[in-house]
């Protein structure tokens, strides 16, 4: 496997001389935070699709493929559903209103009050998000270098934290833009068409496996409703995605590109459930259905390309690895401890306080505090499920409520978050971890907390509102982030803006 380590060790290699590349350019909050507010269509799209799909999209994907057939792809399919609502519906106003962080926009649209308490609910979903992404290395580099566990975490949580600490968000965007087109080539063109053709065909394959694996809602209903509440709804309030769509040039692009990433998403959902159909007609017998997609490149791959589709799998779980990672660290920063400690002071001499510095120390400390999370934890479902419950069940009604109904209110806005997420906590112990019922319950209780306090308080203050119509339109933001553009409109070059 002499030439299939090459590829993986140039791969790694790679992502650590990006990061390098991407540290020169970030010189300022903006650039380091959101790359400038500055990606055209092209880059955006291929940075939005890698964050979405991850290792679960991958290596999951293909197990629900083997698992259900070609209802398998409701996972992912749910995921691109989020994605093309995101950027259809809401998108052009999120990226209008310039800011870094979800609880950044609450406070925008209630006035204050509500940033610090969603900002802890947000960062424990990063952070969950970002810890079993880091525990996917395992996987990957045991049927790589058959590595131990704790070495595969820390080697691959490492060089993920090496690449996001030095350049923070253009470091990312590009190392996320190359492992978009791994992923494409390893998993689309290369990986699928094999997999078909060695197990014979489509008509082999239903010839082998019973009706029920090609059969739409062959994974039930109830599943698939489920998937829609957690992964389409979560898409569209998730801080890792909110922070690519602050990353857009313009509302246009974060529109259009984000639509042609969702479409993007819904053709690989299918193309992992054919991979796991296909794996299943090979290997009936496998003891984990997650171990499909490892075996079929191990058993069925040609030299080389397997290499290469074992660095797509590792690029997916580092693009959503590397987004969470900056959306924990800035969650943390932004929102939970510069609000602790009070408005940003100036240095003693005189001089701004280093933005830049502060937030990369934050993505150090997230970064080796997940990689310490994730040697420590067994149950990845378990967690992430906790996190995406927590996400929907206490910030979905706030912040689409911000967005749609002008009479929400901050208490409104409070009063979900703390009642949604009591009530998940709560169902979790009561009917377990993994079961539908927190989600359900606990979004009811948070809508009826937020339509019933906002009614029962007095109207966000119309200054509040009035500043709010204004950003949503486009006008206003930071200072910094008109400085960061000037040079752009000086410039010119299309080009420039693209790169």
């Amino acid at each position: 496997m002499a030439v299939d380590y090459a590829v993986i060790v140039v791969y790694l290699a790679g992502m650590l001389g990006m990061g390098w590349w991407g540290m020169r350019r970030a010189k300022s909050k903006s650039e380091f935070l959101v790359a400038g507010r500055r990606l055209g269509p092209s880059m955006y799209s291929g940075t939005m699709a890698a964050i979405v799909l991850g290792g679960a999209s991958t290596i999951g994907g293909v197990g629900l493929g083997y698992k259900y057939g070609l209802s398998g792809a409701w996972m992912v399919f749910t995921i691109g559903l989020g994605l093309l609502a995101l950027s259809i519906f809401f998108s052009a106003r999120i990226a209008r209103l310039k800011v870094y962080t979800v609880s950044e926009m609450l406070d925008l649209r209630y006035g204050g009050k509500a940033g610090l308490i969603t900002g802890v609910v947000m960062w424990a979903y990063t952070l969950m998000l970002a810890v079993t992404s880091t525990i996917a290395y395992a996987t990957i580099f045991d049927v790589l270098f058959d590595m131990n566990r704790t070495v595969a975490i820390i080697l691959g949580g490492s060089i993920v934290v090496a690449y996001s600490t030095l350049g923070g968000m253009w470091s990312i965007t590009l190392t996320d833009m190359v492992q978009f087109v791994v992923k494409t080539i390893g998993v689309l063109l290369l990986l699928l068409p094999i997999a078909v053709i060695k197990a014979g065909g489509f008509a082999e394959m239903k010839a082998q496996l019973p009706t029920e694996y090609f059969a739409p809602l062959g994974i039930g209903g109830e599943t698939i409703f489920t998937y829609v509440l957690i992964y389409t709804f979560g898409m569209l309030i998730g801080q890792d995605i909110w922070q690519r769509v602050f990353t857009a040039r313009s509302d246009r692009t974060a529109k259009w590109g984000g639509t042609v990433a969702g479409t993007y998403c819904l053709v690989y959902a299918l193309a992992g459930a054919v991979i796991g159909t296909a794996a299943k007609v090979l290997y009936p017998k496998l003891p984990n259905a997650d171990d499909a997609f490892a075996t079929i490149v191990k058993d069925e791959l040609p030299l080389g390309v397997r290499g290469l589709v074992l660095a797509a799998a590792l690029a997916a779980v580092m693009s959503t690895s590397s987004g969470a990672l900056i959306a924990c660290a800035t969650v943390a920063n932004n929102d939970i401890w510069s609000r602790l400690r009070g408005a940003v002071t100036p240095r003693a001499d005189g001089e701004a306080h280093d933005e830049v510095k502060g937030n990369r120390i934050f993505i150090l400390v997230m970064g080796i505090a997940v990689i310490c999370i994730a040697i420590a934890l067994n149950n990845v479902i378990e967690a992430l499920t906790v996190a995406y419950n927590l996400l929907v069940g206490g910030l979905l009604v706030p912040i689409l409520g911000g967005l749609l109904w002008k009479r929400g209110t901050v208490y409104g806005a409070l009063s979900s978050v703390v009642v949604g997420g009591l009530a998940v906590i709560t169902l979790m112990w009561k009917y377990g971890i993994l079961a539908n019922e927190p989600v359900y319950y606990g979004l009811l209780a948070s809508l009826a907390a937020y339509l019933i306090v906002s009614l029962a308080t007095p109207p966000t203050d119309q200054a509040v509102l009035a500043n709010w119509r204004e950003r949503l339109a486009g006008r206003g933001g930071s200072e910094e982030d008109s400085e960061a553009e000037a040079p752009l409109e000086e410039a010119g070059s299309p080009a420039a803006v693209q790169s």
